[in-house]
């Protein structure tokens, strides 16, 4: 399962539709602001995702805040966590990484462009990564 944090209809139709295109079968599931995202990933009746593609800016409560979160809960702790957004600026880049993130992903402009961002983002995470047993997180 990929948990997509993502505020923007459009951007996040691409990104189901990239996947799709690209025969990645994961279930995924939206949130579409940060506080459906900590709600989800901290309801312990629900199960973690492989991955969470984290957008920067959103409303109620922000990717940078999100990502402390995740960091800070040890059910959540170890989740592959990579930020895609639209964000090229030097401190969001720093401050991801600093707060944790696995990987910064650029959104690129172009649809093919960003298809084929979403189709390496799957591969590599959810068929080649190797994650700790959800039993370990």
């Amino acid at each position: 399962m990929l948990l997509l944090v993502e505020d923007n209809p459009s951007d996040e139709e691409l990104t189901l539709r990239s996947l799709k295109k690209h025969n990645i079968a994961n279930e995924v599931v939206v949130a579409h602001d940060g506080v459906e995202a900590i709600e989800f990933l901290l309801d312990a009746s629900k199960p973690l995702p492989d991955l969470v593609l984290l957008d920067l800016k959103l409303p109620r409560l922000g990717g940078f805040e999100v990502l402390q979160r995740i960091r800070s809960e040890e059910r959540t702790r170890l989740l592959p966590v990579v930020v895609l957004t639209s964000s090229s600026q030097d401190e969001d880049i720093v401050s991801s990484y600093r707060l944790g993130a696995n990987s910064y992903v650029r959104k690129p402009v172009r649809f093919s462009d960003f298809s084929e961002a979403v189709r390496q983002l799957g591969v590599y995470w959810l068929l080649i990564n190797e994650s700790p047993d959800r039993d370990k997180r």
